[in-house]
């Protein structure tokens, strides 16, 4: 048995599709079961891929750039005014009308590169008491903390009304901040598009890559896994993915395959902006103290890229319900790995990474003999 089998095999989840491609050459792996007890896994599996979604609402800013319906470093004003006018708090755990102005508007590349002021820290999860931006954001319908819920958010303008009411954690451009800007990126992009979010990736990278499976949401329940955290049953393939959300999330919400995704990291191969680091070193400090990223890596537009160790040039991310994607362009290696299992710890995370480190070990280290 290949060390990538291996890897795939001794997983321990109810099911995982795992994919490693160098070139034409791709193998696809399965182990377990869409359900408990149910049928088995397939390659065309579906499989939530949570905030695997930021990277491809990133793809979709780089196509309405390069079409001038967005400026990189313009304001964010003229799409989204409810932002506009922005006040900052003095310190993270300050009360809410404990602010400051901002120093200067939000740009679209602060919300292309997690820099717009307002997202998670880990900081925030240990503060005793709770930060009061913390409560505020939980509290209401924004959906910024936490795994994704199709159920929660309201439609777009709704969601950024409330967004809007909240002050940011950090000045524009100052903080690497997770998450909460790749829901506002969604936003932004419908409004410069001119159409919803789902309709915009559709034309503009779904059928373009020939990425038929991934969506929103999907009629084809019964090739969409069970979604599994520590007590049982977190989602059924007739729940919150059955049914268009009222909020398309461009941070966590859609739903594809290990196909649909090797397409797209294909399409990637090309798109030399959005994968390489993007982020100043005062910006680059603060992701790595934030504790989302590790110490060899950076961001780009809406994606991890690793600039530092023996796979500096790869770039990918983690989906928290039990999915990850890497791409190395420089060894032309592709790997996804798709369970429905929810992160909940380091045991979680290390089945993806020993999947990516066989696949680096068969495809690429071997020597030939």
């Amino acid at each position: 048995m290949s060390a990538f089998d291996e890897a795939v095999s001794s997983a321990d989840v109810p099911g995982v599709v795992a994919l490693a491609a160098r070139g034409d050459d791709v193998h696809v792996r399965t182990h377990g079961f869409l359900t408990t007890g149910g049928a088995p896994v397939r390659r065309d599996s579906l499989f939530r891929i949570a905030s695997i979604t930021k990277p491809v609402v990133a793809a979709l800013a780089e196509s309405l750039l390069d079409d001038g319906a967005l400026a990189v470093d313009e304001p964010v004003d003229r799409l989204l005014p409810e932002l506009a006018g922005r006040r900052v708090l003095r310190a993270p755990d300050a009360d809410l009308d404990d602010t400051v102005p901002a120093d200067r508007p939000i740009t679209v590349r602060d919300v292309l590169t997690y820099t717009a002021g307002l997202g998670m820290t880990t900081e925030m999860f240990a503060a005793d008491p709770p930060w009061p931006l913390m409560a505020a954001a939980t509290s209401g319908r924004l959906n910024t903390i936490g795994p994704p819920d199709p159920t929660l958010p309201p439609e777009p303008d709704e969601w950024l009304a409330e967004f809007a009411r909240l002050p940011l954690l950090a000045q524009p451009g100052e903080r690497w901040l997770y998450h909460a800007s790749g829901q506002l990126l969604g936003v932004l992009l419908a409004r410069a598009g001119g159409r919803p979010l789902p309709d915009l990736l559709s034309e503009r990278v779904f059928t373009p890559h020939g990425m038929a499976d991934t969506g929103f949401w999907t009629t084809a329940t019964d090739r969409l896994a069970t979604a599994y955290d520590g007590d049982g049953v977190w989602d059924a393939p007739d729940g919150h993915w059955s049914r268009p959300p009222a909020f398309p999330d461009g941070a966590g919400g859609l739903v594809s395959t290990v196909d649909d995704l090797l397409a797209f990291a294909r399409a990637l191969l090309h798109r030399p902006p959005m994968t390489r680091d993007q982020l100043t070193p005062a910006q680059r400090a603060s992701a790595l103290a934030s504790g989302f990223l590790d110490p060899a890596s950076s961001w780009g537009f809406g994606v991890s890229v690793t600039v530092d160790g023996p796979r500096a040039g790869s770039f990918g991310w983690a989906g928290g319900l039990g999915t990850s994607w890497h791409v190395d362009p420089v060894r032309d290696l592709v790997v996804v790995v798709l369970t429905q299992k929810l992160f909940s710890g380091p045991r979680d995370v290390a089945l993806h990474t020993a999947v990516v480190d066989a696949a680096y070990a068969e495809f690429v280290d071997r020597v030939p003999t």
